[in-house]
């Protein structure tokens, strides 16, 4: 790291699927509840798909984030 980048923060590989893996489940909810507050079912089933699709990404953001954590050890 060089003088002008010295107080910069470097996110590893890891960081990066951790904090995606996080954001994925928290969209995962944040859908669910949306399916079950809302009234109208066009919305409703839109919602319950989304939250099936992101729970799907953030299934196979821990595989690969248990994977690099275990390749690390």
């Amino acid at each position: 790291m060089d003088q002008t980048n010295k107080n910069e923060i470097e996110f590893t590989t890891y960081d990066r699927l951790l904090i995606a893996w996080e954001n994925s489940m928290e969209m995962v909810r944040d859908f669910e509840m949306y399916s079950k507050r809302i009234e109208d079912e066009k919305v409703k089933e839109v919602f319950k798909q989304f939250a099936e699709e992101e729970g799907r990404h953030a299934s196979k953001l821990r595989e690969l984030l248990l994977e690099y954590r275990n390749q690390k050890n």
